[in-house]
């Protein structure tokens, strides 16, 4: 099988830690170079120390000025693989006590950011005839989660919005998907573990048991197995308008 990903640059939002910095080290280490893009320099230059071809860029990817700046800063790029992974977890209540401006910045980041870079680097990819962008989504799009309903709902516009943007563009040789992990191992479960422990009046411990026992294999995924699940679907030509699941088994369809 041809190497679909060396010698491609690759666009990774959100790429300063969690799974956004999984994902670019699985695609550096498959010889793509990496432009890293977040809002905090420091955390992206740590990302860039450990891959060897990389560039890296300041953006908040719900702001259209600064999307838009981005793109021109990027003018020089062949921007081919464009990761979409910034995003962020919203609060942890019940939606009667969501307020308007907490509903709002969920959905400003993970659906109107993830919009809004498509907008900017999908057009030269149009004109060169290939390309792929993968959404980072979530389980949490497809079954329930009480206390998180922004977030859930935001995963599901990610959903719709994947799969109607590669019927649009698929005739022009993008390939559009979507991969939704569901709990990874790492800092931003640690706190919904946290949070939902407050909630329910149960310790960390018994948050943690209760949501991992919905899962087939009877843990989480890791990050790494994050990056290494981008890498092949990138590998896979005929992916096209799919939405893959990573839960170990949370999800089941």
């Amino acid at each position: 099988m041809p190497d679909r990903i060396a010698g491609r640059t690759a666009l990774v939002s959100g790429a300063g830690n969690g799974l956004g910095r999984a994902i670019a080290l699985a695609l550096g280490a498959r010889g793509a170079r990496l432009i890293l893009t977040g809002r905090r320099r420091d955390a992206l230059s740590d990302t860039a120390s450990s891959i060897k071809d990389s560039r890296v860029a300041i953006v908040d990817v719900a702001d259209p000025a600064s999307v838009d700046a981005l793109r021109d800063t990027l003018h020089d790029e062949d921007v081919s693989i464009l990761v979409n992974n910034a995003g962020v977890a919203g609060p942890v209540k019940a939606l009667t006590e969501i307020e308007p401006d907490e509903w709002d910045a969920v959905f400003a980041v993970n659906v109107r950011g993830t919009y809004l870079m498509c907008r900017a680097f999908l057009p030269p990819m149009v004109a060169r005839g290939s390309g792929d962008v993968i959404n980072v989504s979530s389980v949490t799009g497809k079954r329930p989660l009480p206390g998180r309903t922004p977030y859930a709902a935001s995963k599901t516009a990610v959903h719709g919005l994947t799969v109607t943007l590669g019927a649009e563009v698929g005739s022009a040789g993008i390939r559009v998907n979507s991969l939704s992990p569901g709990p990874v191992e790492g800092p931003r479960m640690e706190r919904n573990f946290r949070l939902e422990a407050q909630r329910s009046g149960i310790t960390v411990e018994e948050a943690e048991r209760a949501f991992v026992s919905r899962s087939a294999l009877g843990r989480m995924v890791t990050e790494g197995e994050v990056g290494d699940a981008v890498v092949a679907m990138l590998s896979m030509t005929g992916l096209h308008c799919a939405d893959i699941d990573l839960s170990a088994g949370m999800v089941a369809r």
